[in-house]
């Protein structure tokens, strides 16, 4: 259930016990404005390139700033042209710069591969992914007026159980677990204490097609 169906209690409740607070659709459109005029700015890139950055929205609850299918505080429907969300913006240049079916879809499929997030709730884990792959099928829907092909979506839905995880923030493992060693002497130790090799979480990298440890990305960009 989206967090807007919820009750109030129960809404106040999550807020206070895991600082769950969703972020109006104007906001998410503002904040996504400020990273493509830094990606403008740093790189002035070709389209193509555009939709090959990686994006990550940690915490990202129903995944508003990578979708905006409906606005999380109001849960009013957001029209196709209006969605502001950073794949959403992928698939709007998409759509202005390719024509065929099959071109199409392959660029729409290297943007979702290119697009990731993570959520401690496992509820709202769920609504992401739901509504990242119900993205892909009204897109296609709007572009080419038929639904894809059961393959297609199952392509997708692939990428998408991959790019969207569950996962505690700041320990880099699955929700819940505790560490049982002391912390490392490195100077991640703080950020990642120790914890069985299994309960790290993995992501996919699709253009080398390889699994990566979501703690050793963190470790290279530090």
């Amino acid at each position: 259930m989206p967090r807007v169906q919820k009750s109030r209690q129960n809404q106040t409740d999550r807020s206070k016990d895991m600082a769950e607070v969703f972020t109006p659709s104007w906001i998410c459109d503002a904040q996504n404005n400020l990273v493509d005029e830094a990606w403008r700015a740093e790189k002035s890139g070709t389209w193509e390139d555009y939709v090959r950055q990686t994006c990550l929205e940690i915490t990202c609850g129903e995944a508003p700033y990578l979708v905006s299918r409906y606005d999380t505080t109001t849960g009013d429907a957001i029209p196709m042209s209006k969605r502001v969300g950073l794949l959403d913006r992928k698939i709007h240049l998409i759509n202005e710069h390719v024509s065929s079916h099959d071109d199409w879809l392959r660029w729409v499929l290297v943007a979702y591969q290119h697009t990731y997030g993570y959520e401690w709730q496992g509820d709202n884990l769920l609504l992401a992914r739901l509504n990242l792959l119900s993205s892909f099928i009204e897109y296609h829907r709007d572009r080419f007026g038929q639904e894809p092909a059961a393959e297609t979506v199952r392509e997708v839905a692939d990428i998408v159980a991959w790019n969207l995880w569950q996962m505690d923030g700041l320990k880099g493992g699955i929700p819940g677990y505790e560490p049982t060693e002391e912390l490392g002497n490195s100077m991640f130790g703080a950020f990642f204490p120790p914890a069985p090799e299994e309960r790290y979480c993995r992501i996919y990298d699709w253009e080398k097609k390889e699994e990566i440890r979501y703690i050793d990305l963190i470790d290279r960009s530090l």
